[in-house]
C-alpha cells in the first residue's frame, strides 16, 4: 500500500474505515474528531437562549420583493407582476407566494434591512455563512463549523449536519480542522428508499463482526499509545470512539430515519424536497444535532421571475410554515433558532427579460424561535426596495447575534494557521432589537 508521505507508514485509518463521506473522502470519524480550543483570554459567559439552529439557505439570491418585502404601491416596473397578502402581523404584507408563511408571521422576525456590498454569488455566500468579507489571505470557518468546534457532539450525533450535502465551500471549516466539517447525507430525504450513507453496517458485517473490528481498533490504539505519548494519539482515540458511537447507537441512527415519521406528518410538510428536508432537520435537532443547514432551490432568476417564483416558492412556503408550527406544538421552537437566508437580493427594477439581477444593497432574512422576537419586522427598505431606509444589519452583526443566542462569545479568538489569533467574528454587534 502506498501511504501518504506526510503520515506515518502505519496509517491507522487503513485498518478500520467505517465509510467515506462526501467531501474530501472524510470518514464518519473525521467528522467527529475533537481538538483543543484556542482560548487565548478570559471571556464573560453568555446565557444561551437556543440549543440548536436550522439554517435554511436559498442559493442564487432570492428576491425580497417576491417574498418577504413586497412593494405594492411602487410602480409596476419595481413591484413586479405578483400581488401581496396580509400577514398575522397587523399592517404587514408578504408576497402572494407566501400564503401559508403569512399565517405564521406572528411567530417570525423578518429583517428587511440586511445589507452588504458583494454582488458575486461566491462572495455574498461567504459573507452569509461566515460573517466575514472574503479574504485572499484566509479561509474563514462557517457558523456550523464554529458551533461544532465550540460545543462538539451531543447524544452521539454529529454536531453539524448538511441536508442533502454541504452546499458550498463556505459552509465548511475554513482555517479550523477538517474534523469540524459537516456531516452530509449524500442523498435527498425526498428520494424513494432514502437512507443516509455510512450509518448502516456494510453488507457482510453483522453486529458480531462490527464488535470484532472495534476490538481490532482498540488493539491498534494500544500499540500506538504504548509507543507515542502524544495528545494527538489521545485525541485520535476519542475521535474514533465518537465515530463508533454514532454507528453503534440505535438512537443516533434512528434520528436520520425519516421513514419513522407518520405519513400524515410527511404529507403536511409535503412529499417534495423542501418538505422532506425540513422534516428531517426537525428530527435531527430534536435528537440533539446542534446545527442543520438545509439547502433548497436555485433562485438566480434573471428572466421571467414572476412565473419562476410562482412555481418554486409554494413547496418552500408549505414546508417552512409547517416546520414553524411543528416546532411550536412540540415545544422545540423556544430553544431552536430557525434562520432563512440567501446570499443577496434582487435588483429593484425588473429588467428587459422580466427578471431581476443581483442586488446586495438590501434584502431580507427571516428568524424564528431560539430567543428572537415574535411577530416583529426589523428595519425597512425604501419605497423601491433598493436600499435600507432604517436599521441596516450587516453579515457580521447577524452572525454575532446568532452566536450570542447560542451562548458563544463572537469576539473570542480561535487559532488560525501560523498561531494567528482570529476572532470568530470581527467588529460585529448583537442586534438587541431582535431579541425577545
Amino acid at each position: 500500500m502506498n501511504w501518504p508521505q506526510s503520515r506515518s507508514p502505519i496509517h491507522r485509518q487503513g485498518f478500520l474505515t467505517v465509510g467515506a463521506v462526501g467531501l474530501g473522502g472524510l470518514t464518519v470519524a473525521d467528522l467527529l474528531r475533537s481538538e483543543a480550543r484556542a482560548d487565548l483570554k478570559n471571556y464573560a459567559p453568555i446565557t444561551a437562549k437556543a440549543d440548536s439552529v436550522i439554517h435554511i439557505f436559498l442559493p442564487g439570491g432570492i428576491a425580497h420583493q417576491e417574498t418577504f418585502d413586497p412593494k405594492p404601491f411602487a410602480p409596476i416596473e419595481y413591484r413586479g407582476e405578483l400581488g401581496s397578502i396580509d400577514t398575522k402581523i397587523e399592517g404587514e404584507k408578504f408576497c402572494q407566494t407566501l400564503a401559508r408563511t403569512a399565517q405564521v408571521a406572528d411567530k417570525l422576525t423578518v429583517i428587511r434591512s440586511m445589507t452588504h456590498g458583494e454582488a458575486a454569488h461566491e462572495r455574498g455566500t461567504h459573507n452569509m455563512f461566515t460573517g466575514y468579507r472574503p479574504s485572499p489571505a484566509l479561509q474563514y470557518p462557517s457558523m456550523g463549523s464554529v458551533i461544532s468546534h465550540e460545543y462538539g457532539p451531543r447524544n452521539n450525533l454529529p454536531p453539524y449536519v448538511c441536508i442533502p450535502n454541504q452546499p458550498n465551500v463556505y459552509a465548511g471549516t475554513g482555517y479550523l480542522s477538517s474534523s469540524f466539517s459537516p456531516f452530509s447525507l449524500g442523498r435527498d430525504p425526498a428520494d424513494n428508499g432514502f437512507q443516509v450513507q455510512d450509518l448502516n453496517l456494510p453488507g457482510g458485517v453483522d453486529d458480531s463482526r462490527f464488535k470484532s473490528r472495534r476490538s481490532m481498533l482498540d488493539a491498534v490504539n494500544g500499540y500506538f499509545a504504548a509507543r507515542e505519548k502524544s495528545d494527538n494519539i489521545a485525541a485520535m482515540d476519542t475521535f474514533y470512539d465518537r465515530a463508533y458511537s454514532l454507528i453503534s447507537s440505535q438512537k443516533a441512527r434512528e434520528a436520520f430515519n425519516i421513514n419513522a415519521e407518520p405519513a400524515k406528518i410527511r404529507d403536511e410538510y409535503g412529499r417534495h424536497p423542501a418538505g422532506q428536508r425540513l422534516l428531517l432537520a426537525r428530527r435531527l435537532v430534536a435528537a440533539g444535532v446542534r446545527m442543520v443547514t438545509v439547502e433548497f432551490g436555485g433562485w438566480d432568476y434573471h428572466t421571467q421571475i414572476a412565473g419562476q417564483m410562482n412555481s418554486q416558492v409554494p413547496p418552500l412556503d408549505q414546508a417552512f410554515a409547517c416546520l414553524i408550527n411543528d416546532l411550536e406544538r412540540s415545544g422545540l421552537l423556544k430553544r431552536t433558532l430557525v434562520m432563512v437566508s440567501s446570499e443577496f437580493g434582487r435588483t429593484p427594477k425588473i429588467n428587459k427579460d422580466a427578471g431581476r439581477d443581483h442586488w446586495p444593497k438590501v434584502f431580507s432574512v427571516v428568524l424564528a424561535g431560539g430567543g428572537v422576537k415574535r411577530g416583529y419586522i426589523h428595519g425597512a427598505s425604501n419605497a423601491t426596495a433598493s436600499e435600507p431606509e432604517r436599521d441596516p444589519i450587516g453579515p457580521e452583526d447577524l452572525a454575532t447575534t446568532v452566536y450570542s443566542l447560542l451562548g458563544i462569545v463572537a469576539d473570542k479568538e480561535l487559532m488560525a494557521p501560523g498561531n494567528r489569533p482570529i476572532e470568530i467574528v470581527d467588529n460585529g454587534k448583537v442586534v438587541k432589537e431582535l431579541l425577545a
